[in-house]
């Protein structure tokens, strides 16, 4: 459990140390900065890069639309205003709590007042013999080299992708705009059955086939080795694959590690309250926190990997710590992914295990409206290419809606 945190606000003497400088860590600097905070900053990134947005990696940048530069958050300006020393290409390895000192790879060390962990997560990798050879899409780095491979092959050519669910399907959408052959590698019966559940899954299966774009599920693959310039997928049935490139897209890991020894609790990502806190003076946000949310159902202990879940913690978390106080807004997680030619969108943060009814447009069409329910009450909703009717689906998020008041009221519709 996490201990009772007393309440601290944050005063221009002090120090406030971000650990990761991604979207959640940079959005926290600039949300200090907008409450008023006048103390000292310090952001230490990992990467080189300072910090970026990521989804636009496998939506604008891998199909071509976008230049990695355009991904950047935090340009040369935008760190000069905000008085923050952003230390780039530094790896936190440990967190002294009672020191609120944060130990470097280098050897030095950064010492707060406050110490806010943004770590988030990093690809999942596999454990193939070929490993080293293999592309994930996780950061600008895996971009620059999958690029860089993709240039070696030559339009035309086939890419295995492991792995159908949103970032294996973005990446296979991206390829196949460019001109290359994606075959995509499912493990499941169908691509999102264990996110969306199998209602759901259902209703997307026909999207790759309708793109153009090969899906085979069910794929038991035991080995990816190098043979020659390229590489082979190796099934458990002993059938082989061999492409000139593979990219996996298997899901993220929590780069909670560093904190083994920091006392904190850690349960798949850093245990925090509703106000984000760990201790009195440390919290977590983004794809790293495991928060307690309250949603017009109740509260729940989770942990959402979502663009805006990560903004939202920004901004809550700094509003907290300048004034002491909660900002009273219920969050209600979103998510998008656009694949196949089609935008799926998510509101709340449904189970794969809740009954799901669509209540507008059909298969055929190719764009629908559908609610998820618990117990009786609306917990998500999602769309297929519907994302007016998703927007003017979330006052059924707002509050505890039943699922009969929500077919009634259909705000879908409107």
């Amino acid at each position: 459990m996490v201990r009772d945190v007393r309440l601290v606000t944050l005063s221009s003497s002090d120090h406030v140390v971000v650990v990761g400088g991604g979207l959640a860590g940079w959005r926290f600097v600039e949300a200090l900065r907008r409450e008023g905070f006048g103390g000292a900053i310090t952001l230490v990134g990992e990467e080189s890069f300072a910090p970026y947005d990521r989804p636009p990696l496998s939506k604008n940048v891998l199909v071509g639309k976008w230049g990695t530069e355009k991904t950047t958050l935090a340009t040369v300006e935008s760190i000069e205003e905000s008085r923050a020393d952003v230390r780039l290409g530094q790896r936190a390895t440990a967190l002294d709590v009672t020191t609120t000192t944060v130990h470097l790879a280098n050897g030095s060390m950064v010492q707060g007042t406050f110490v806010v962990i943004a770590t988030g997560t990093r690809a999942r990798r596999l454990g193939y013999s070929a490993d080293d050879a293999l592309h994930t899409l996780r950061g600008r780095e895996d971009i620059e080299n999958l690029n860089d491979a993709l240039g070696r092959a030559g339009e035309g050519s086939i890419v295995a992708v492991i792995g159908g669910g949103f970032i294996g399907a973005e990446v296979a959408t991206a390829l196949h705009t460019r001109g290359f052959v994606p075959v995509v590698l499912e493990v499941a019966d169908r691509p999102l059955l264990g996110v969306l559940g199998p209602e759901v899954s259902g209703w997307l299966e026909r999207l790759p086939e309708d793109a153009g774009i090969e899906l085979r599920t069910a794929q038991r693959i035991s080995d990816v080795q190098k043979r020659g310039n390229g590489l082979v997928v190796h099934f458990e049935n002993g059938a082989e694959f061999e492409v000139p490139t593979v990219v996996v897209g298997a899901g993220a890991v929590v780069n909670d590690e560093w904190l083994a020894s920091s006392g904190l609790e850690i349960d798949n990502g850093v245990v925090v309250d509703e106000n984000l806190m760990a201790r009195e003076n440390v919290g977590a946000i983004g794809d790293v926190a495991r928060f307690a949310w309250k949603s017009a159902l109740g509260t729940e202990r989770v942990r959402i990997e979502h663009w805006q879940v990560a903004n939202d913690h920004a901004t809550h978390l700094a509003h907290f710590l300048v004034t002491g106080m909660s900002l009273a807004h219920t969050l209600v997680p979103y998510f998008w992914s656009d694949q196949y030619g089609k935008k799926i969108q998510v509101l709340g943060h449904p189970s794969p295990k809740d009954d799901v009814q669509m209540v507008s447009g059909s298969v055929e069409e190719g764009k629908w409206v559908a609610l998820y329910s618990r117990e009786g009450s609306v917990s998500g909703v999602v769309t297929l290419s519907n994302p007016r009717g998703l927007m003017l689906s979330k006052v059924l998020l707002d509050q505890r809606t039943p699922l009969e008041e929500a077919l009634s009221k259909a705000p879908w519709t409107t």
